[in-house]
């Protein structure tokens, strides 16, 4: 089993910033892959920034050159700064670990950008 806990979220004014950490816990050892997701109200939730197989970074196009995505291993834990807000940034923020053959999901955090 792998749990994660998003925490960061907040209420910010476009153009702020804000830095989301995801800390992982259980068999760290399995995970292969940690992603964040976003999903606003009535929306589907989308992939926003992850890493991919070889160690590189990707982003949703809506997101590249705002958002970083980050790891500390010693920490067991991924962040994701964000710069630039924008109101269609709001949304809940939740990261995702491939562990196991199947996807473990936190509990999310709560982004609002307000003008």
């Amino acid at each position: 089993q792998v749990h994660l806990v998003e925490s960061g979220g907040g209420s910010v004014q476009a153009g702020g910033s804000l830095r989301l950490s995801c800390a992982a816990s259980g068999s760290i050892y399995a995970i292969r892959a940690v992603d964040w997701f976003r999903q606003a109200p009535k929306k589907d939730r989308e992939l926003v920034a992850g890493f991919t197989s070889d160690g590189d970074t990707t982003y949703a196009d809506s997101v590249k050159g705002r958002f970083a995505i980050s790891r500390d291993n010693s920490k067991n834990t991924v962040y994701l700064q964000m710069n630039s807000l924008k109101l269609e940034d709001t949304a809940v923020y939740y990261c995702r670990a491939d562990a196991f053959g199947t996807g473990y999901w936190g509990q999310g955090t709560q982004v609002t950008v307000s003008a």
